[in-house]
């Protein structure tokens, strides 16, 4: 099978671990084990010793019932077997598409959004159609464009919310009318949710598994719950016989995955309410001192994200995206990634919640200086 680069993965990968300042980075302030303890009120020595004893088995190949538990309290009407635990929102994506997907499938996605969403299905021979989001627009789906695009047997239409690289949120009323656009086409909807609960005024997003009966929603522990590295997420949806098929796809890649790093998530997700309000005070803390810095520059302008923990950050200078964020990181360190790798020239995506307020603010300064040598 061939499958497109994964542009911003292999940028990141390229540069990640030697930036001096990292403001790429799209999850909250990652949590160490110790404070996941303290944040949940968890006693360190039981814990600690439980997991000690515990055999280095398969464990719970559907997912430990505490972890089902935890994923479900994040949805309204979803039971235990609605849930199958993958590797990663990464993996749930890949899995869905994996079991769904054959050649000549419609399939519609938005972009900007992650390449996995229409490279994937690409990948597998399925006819992708493009919905392109806008700056004008505040990066908000045309509704009446995805209607022309959702033709009748359209087999899936793939969503992002809140949207990553844009920080764009689609509202819950606009969530009703792209299900009630799926439900006609006879369409699945997938919506990865890994950044849902992040929200700038808290307002509760609805996810797409609780509103449309072919609802698929996926999302994992690395973002809202600053736990990348347990590399646990999950798929989520009412349709009995889509669960079935991905448990039978399941057997053959992936079998379980890891018990330790089940009951860390199982520990997490049963305190959300604790973690998506950690999180929610970091996003609105660290938003407003990228404010602050957009105001300040001159050569800088941007939509103001809704939700998540990343936006877009246009630039004015006659320069493609990749040349600027190389030039940036080779002369001061800073790393961010390009706009190009979401097909938007022009700009680079800042992960503006990954880091304590004095790394973003020292960061912001050396896009700053590495501007002022472009004047």
């Amino acid at each position: 099978m061939h499958i497109a680069p994964f542009k911003v993965e292999e940028w990141i990968n390229a540069h990640e671990t030697t930036a001096k300042y990292n403001i790429s980075s799209t999850s909250v302030q990652n949590l160490t084990l110790d404070g996941l303890l303290e944040l949940t009120g968890t006693d360190r020595k039981s814990f600690l010793d439980s997991l000690c004893s515990r055999r280095l088995s398969y464990g719970d190949i559907g997912g430990s019932p505490e972890l089902l538990k935890g994923i479900c309290t994040l949805y309204k009407t979803l039971r235990p077997e609605d849930i199958v635990p993958t590797h990663g929102a990464a993996g749930a994506n890949h899995h869905v598409f994996y079991t769904l997907t054959e050649p000549g499938d419609r399939v519609v996605s938005i972009v900007p959004t992650y390449q996995q969403l229409y490279s994937i299905p690409e990948g597998y021979g399925a006819d992708v159609k493009w919905l392109m989001l806008r700056r004008e627009d505040a990066f908000q789906p045309d509704l009446k464009k995805l209607e022309e695009l959702a033709v009748p047997g359209t087999k899936m239409i793939c969503i992002i919310n809140p949207n990553n690289p844009a920080g764009s949120v689609i509202s819950n009323e606009a969530l009703r009318e792209i299900v009630r656009i799926a439900r006609n086409a006879g369409a699945w909807l997938l919506c990865d949710e890994s950044y849902r609960h992040l929200t700038q005024n808290g307002e509760w997003i609805d996810s797409v598994a609780d509103l449309y009966e072919k609802g698929i929603a996926t999302s994992s522990t690395s973002k809202v719950f600053s736990m990348p590295g347990l590399r646990i997420g999950w798929i989520a949806c009412r349709d009995r016989n889509f669960i079935t098929s991905c448990l039978s796809h399941r057997d053959y890649n992936l079998i379980s995955c890891g018990g330790l790093d089940d009951t860390i998530a199982a520990l997490a997700l049963n305190h959300s309410d604790k973690l998506i309000e950690r999180g929610r005070r970091i996003i609105r803390t660290n938003l407003e001192i990228v404010d602050s810095w957009v105001k300040s520059e001159p050569h800088v302008s941007y939509v103001r994200p809704q939700g998540g923990s990343t936006t877009l950050i246009y630039y004015d200078f006659p320069m493609n995206s990749y040349d600027f964020c190389q030039q940036l990181f080779d002369r001061t360190g800073v790393f961010v990634s390009p706009g190009d790798c979401f097909e938007m020239p022009g700009c680079f995506r800042l992960g503006y919640a990954s880091n304590p307020p004095e790394i973003l603010k020292a960061g912001l300064e050396g896009v700053s200086q590495f501007m002022k040598t472009l004047e």
